[in-house]
């Protein structure tokens, strides 16, 4: 038998935004420990805002499982947090979420590189002599500096070990700004490693002294872009039939409930959604072909296809629960009748 290192992750109860928490168990096993193997653990609720002190205990459940490239025999256990009596807890987004395997989700994370509480590469005082524009996708080191292409690719890499459907890496307009791509089939895993891939970001920035900034307008009221994480979804249905009819009734269902989706997007949204710098104001909805200032973009080849594939909501900020957004783009794709 060999020692291995259990990293159980979890969120905790903070507001708006969860936290990720996480801590280690080491068990024996014999090789690399499948779900079923790993139990249940617990943790001090009381120091995560889950639970009062004088009755503090919550369970982890482990839900999800990854291997850890950076430790030896090393585990990230992803865990739903649960009462004592096994119940879901109130912060456990996850539990209640509708789940559908045969929708498609691909989750595009923004997000900002900071150090000494400023973007990577910005000036001590004000703003970079060159607006945005040639950062993104850019090229030098005038542009990108030299620390965040290592933590771009080596977050690349630890994710594709752990197993992490991870798409793809790019720069973004704004300077210390990028962006990765994470794939799932299903709300619940899509969900679980963008969460995981958010956790093992965080925890490589360490070595290298810079934060994450996940706020969706970190620069305020500026000239420089918000970061997003646009929800990219497809059902069966939308993939194999499509079609005009179909397209137009769920465009109508997103608008109705356009509010209802806001309110799971993530914070402040309203700081970003302004109808500036590739978005939608947030009190309208609209969509639109290779529109990246529309509320939901429609792939330029899907209407040429029958209006099958895929959607892009753009609306989800950089700091949006997967799980809430997956489960509200499912909610109201399930009040649209699917044509006989």
């Amino acid at each position: 038998m060999a020692k291995y290192k259990l990293e159980y992750i979890w969120l905790d109860g903070y507001k708006p935004v969860p936290n990720i928490r996480g801590k280690t168990l080491i068990k024996d096993f014999d090789s690399f420990p499948t779900l079923e193997q790993i139990p249940n653990w617990g943790f001090d609720g009381s120091s995560t805002q889950q639970a009062e002190g004088h009755s503090s205990d919550c369970i982890l459940k482990p839900v999800a499982r990854y291997l850890d490239s950076t430790v030896k025999n090393g585990v990230i256990v992803m865990c739903e947090v649960l009462h004592p009596d096994l119940t879901p807890h109130s912060t456990n987004a996850r539990a209640t979420i509708l789940d559908d395997p045969e929708t498609w989700f691909g989750f595009e994370q923004e997000y900002f590189l900071y150090k000494d509480g400023q973007p990577l590469g910005f000036p001590k005082e004000g703003f970079p002599k060159e607006g945005q524009g040639r950062y993104y996708c850019g090229v030098g080191y005038g542009l990108m500096g030299d620390i965040a292409r290592k933590i771009v690719n080596e977050h690349l890499d630890l994710c594709l070990d752990a197993g992490i459907n991870h798409e793809g890496i790019n720069a973004e307009v704004a300077k210390g700004q990028w962006e990765f791509q994470i794939f799932g089939k299903g709300s619940k895993k899509a969900a679980d490693e963008m969460w995981v891939a958010r956790y093992l970001l965080m925890r490589l920035c360490e070595k290298y002294g810079v934060d994450v900034n996940w706020h969706c307008k970190p620069l305020g009221a500026t000239d420089w872009n918000g970061s997003g994480m646009h929800s990219n979804f497809s059902t069966r249905y939308l993939r194999e039939v499509g079609g005009k009819e179909y397209f137009e009734a769920l465009m109508a269902a997103f608008d109705k409930y356009k509010a209802e989706h806001i309110l799971v997007y993530g914070p402040d949204n309203h700081m970003r959604l302004t109808g500036l710098h590739e978005t939608q104001s947030i009190d309208k909805f609209n969509y639109g072909v290779s529109n990246r200032g529309a509320s939901i973009r429609l792939p330029h080849h899907m209407p040429k296809n029958g209006y099958k594939g895929y959607l892009e909501d753009r609306r989800p900020n950089s700091q949006g629960d997967p799980y809430k957004i997956a489960s509200r783009i499912l909610e109201t794709i399930a009040t649209v009748p699917v044509p006989k």
